[in-house]
């Protein structure tokens, strides 16, 4: 299943070097397991292709992070689930990203702690937003408090087990590399990102090597910005132009289309699923940026056990069979949505793409779901819904809906779009 669309690419633009700072714990330097254990192991949450963890913040608060490698510093992306002890704000600072709009301003928070199970940093700094701009709760359909990307993976042999739903934490000074544990490629870490050269995509015409970084806070299964091959990619025979998500800044816009062939090592995957960002949209406002052609998102990654050895500069990857099997799908309704209210139990229509199954049939932005196919959308939640609306084409959705407090019903039949 790829995820609807979120796309979530941050990059942190500080006035002055070293605006977030060191922390140390002692000799202690970033994360560090407790009671001299060698490894620790946390379930996480799988949501929309997204990697959820409860983070214990200053021993009083747990609120659940993104676990993102596309993101170099610590994020308070909702500033109100801080409530039981307030940080010490200090100096301001802009953040930049994907997006089409502005910079965004926030906070500093210095000296906290952070536990994660049996892993711990203290004097740890953090950056707070000023409002919740992302609302990554509407996406998950769960309450999303921050994300945690660079800091986690620094310092030790990181393990995201998709298949079991678990992180693994080792100790580098305790892991060895066995070619059980799947195949070895290099990557390279430069501006808090890890980076790789692994991946080859085949567009009909030539099969080009390209550098991307590996984003396990994006959705998709891969977004190029073609024009930045050497010679640019050719563009797929069909692009379907739609909002892809939101980056920091606000809403990415592009096209999705398919390449016949993309190479993740050794590893070929047929008709992927390729997202074209509008390159004024998805260019970070940031000079002498690293060069990169595009980012690897958990669409992707999600089919292999993938262990990140930043310190030694490789990833390993073990191909997950029954997800290996699975095609890269798209929504097949035409609907977006999002989940509101207090307890994100309402789905609601935040888009729906023209000339669609859900547009023919009436559906409009704004409308409430209440049944899908005689089933209460409270019952099943936000993933379940796009799960179902990816089922397979010729599928038949029948809808009951809410607008403008009257009810009123709608029905389609799913077709592919792209």
């Amino acid at each position: 299943m790829s995820k609807l669309i979120l796309i979530l690419v941050i990059g942190l633009i500080c006035s002055e070097t070293g605006a977030i700072g060191l922390q140390t714990n002692g000799d202690k330097i970033g994360f560090f397991l407790i009671g001299n254990r060698s490894q620790t192991r946390i379930p996480f949450q799988f949501r929309s292709n997204l990697i959820i963890i409860p983070v214990l913040i200053n021993d009083v608060d747990t609120l659940r992070f993104i676990v993102d490698t596309g993101v170099g510093h610590t994020i308070i992306t909702d500033p109100r689930a801080l409530v039981k002890r307030l940080p010490t704000l200090t100096r301001r600072v802009e953040l930049g990203g994907a997006g089409g709009g502005k910079k965004l301003t926030a906070s500093i928070a210095i000296n906290n702690s952070l536990c994660i199970g049996k892993l711990r940093i203290e004097h740890h700094n953090m950056v707070v937003l000023d409002e919740d701009v992302l609302k990554l709760s509407e996406y998950a359909g769960t309450p999303i408090h921050g994300i945690i990307g660079y800091e986690l993976f620094a310092n030790l042999v990181v393990t995201l087990d998709f298949e079991n739903r678990e992180i693994k934490l080792t100790n580098p000074d305790t892991y060895r590399y066995r070619q059980r544990k799947g195949d070895q490629y290099a990557i390279t870490v430069q501006d808090r990102k890890v980076y790789t050269e692994a991946l080859s995509v085949f567009d009909g015409a030539q099969n080009q090597a390209l550098r991307v970084v590996l984003d396990t806070g994006a959705g998709q299964a891969l977004l190029l910005n073609r024009q930045l091959g050497q010679p640019p990619l050719n563009a797929p025979d069909k692009l379907l132009r739609m909002s892809l998500g939101r980056g920091l800044n606000g809403l990415i816009n592009g096209t999705v289309g398919r390449y016949q062939r993309v190479s993740f090592g050794k590893h070929q995957l047929a008709n992927m699923l390729v997202s074209f960002p509008d390159s004024s949209d998805f260019g970070f406002k940031r000079p002498n940026a690293p060069q990169r052609q595009g980012n690897v998102g958990c669409e992707l990654l999600r089919r292999f056990r993938v262990t990140f050895h930043y310190a030694a500069g490789y990833v390993v990857l073990k191909p997950i069979r029954r997800y290996m099997r699975e095609s890269f799908e798209q929504d097949m309704s035409g609907l977006e949505l999002r989940a509101k209210g207090d307890k994100l139990h309402q789905l609601v229509v935040a888009n729906v793409l023209d000339d669609s199954p859900a547009g023919r049939a009436g559906l409009q932005p704004g409308d409430e779901l209440l049944f899908v196919n005689k089933n209460q959308v409270t019952t099943l939640g936000i993933g379940e819904i796009c799960r179902l609306f990816q089922a397979g084409e010729g599928k038949k959705i029948n809808v009951l809906a809410r607008r403008n407090g009257q009810l009123f019903s709608a029905h389609f039949t799913l077709k592919r779009l792209i």
